[in-house]
């Protein structure tokens, strides 16, 4: 797992680097189409997304004590988030795109949904990680802490990921 948050974390560090220097090029223009944005949507989705990283942290705390109800709360309380953290992102970017900001509307509107995009689907695969730590807690005969931990550290992976995308394009100016 460390070499796949490691070999994630240095793909997304290349993505940032292109639209930061898409950024320097174009300053003016990526300042304008930033202010569009709803900057709510991000402090909300950041709020749910850190709330999840504090569950999962909970969960794997309570599975180490061998509270496994409690680790399958946090746990369960960790995938809602991640699904209220979509659900939140589809409305977003319903918003944008109503509002005739696409995929291909300018650079910025390209890297802000390929970004958001392409972190979504790291969350979805968080749900569906979630969904598998759920079963193992649930069932004494496969409660394994090191899957447990794994699927934590994906999930922080995700959630650290997302800060770094939420301070590039709602709130660096």
């Amino acid at each position: 797992m460390w070499a796949f948050v490691l070999f994630e974390t240095l793909i997304f560090t290349a993505y940032f680097v292109v639209y930061l220097i898409a950024r320097i090029r174009d300053q003016d223009s990526y300042l304008h189409e930033q202010a569009q944005l709803e900057l709510g949507f991000g402090i909300f989705n950041t709020i749910v997304i850190l709330s999840s990283s504090w569950s999962v942290a909970r969960c794997v705390q309570s599975a180490r004590a061998g509270r496994y109800r409690p680790a399958l709360v946090n746990a369960v309380l960790t995938l809602s988030f991640g699904v209220v953290f979509l659900a939140s992102k589809i409305v977003e970017w319903h918003r944008e795109l109503r509002l005739g900001n696409g995929f291909t509307t300018s650079d910025f509107f390209s890297h802000y949904f390929f970004l958001t995009g392409i972190h979504g689907a790291h969350v979805l695969i968080g749900i569906v990680v979630m969904s598998v730590v759920i079963h193992e807690i649930r069932s004494p005969a496969r409660r394994s802490q090191q899957l447990i931990e794994t699927g934590a550290t994906y999930w922080h992976t995700v959630d650290f990921l997302w800060v770094l995308i939420f301070s590039l394009l709602y709130v660096v100016r």
